[in-house]
């Protein structure tokens, strides 16, 4: 089973990124309840590009909401 490096929520999204078997690189799963998403990243842009990444995480989930209406 991966180690999970974080876990938070932003909002009503929790965010759980996971060890991959790249050393590099870094799994991150995005659910709200209604919308499950994965994707990776590497180590780098997690530490130093995290606030962008929630961003883009917060924008992609409220899209998803947007196109339902």
């Amino acid at each position: 089973m991966p180690e999970i490096v974080a876990s938070y929520k932003l909002g009503n999204i929790s965010v759980t990124l996971t060890e991959t078997d790249h050393p590099q690189k870094l799994q991150v799963t995005c659910n709200d309840g209604t919308y499950r998403s994965e994707f990776t990243v590497r180590k780098y842009e997690y530490k130093n590009y995290k606030r962008h990444m929630n961003q883009r995480i917060r924008d992609a989930y409220n899209d998803q909401y947007k196109k339902e209406s």
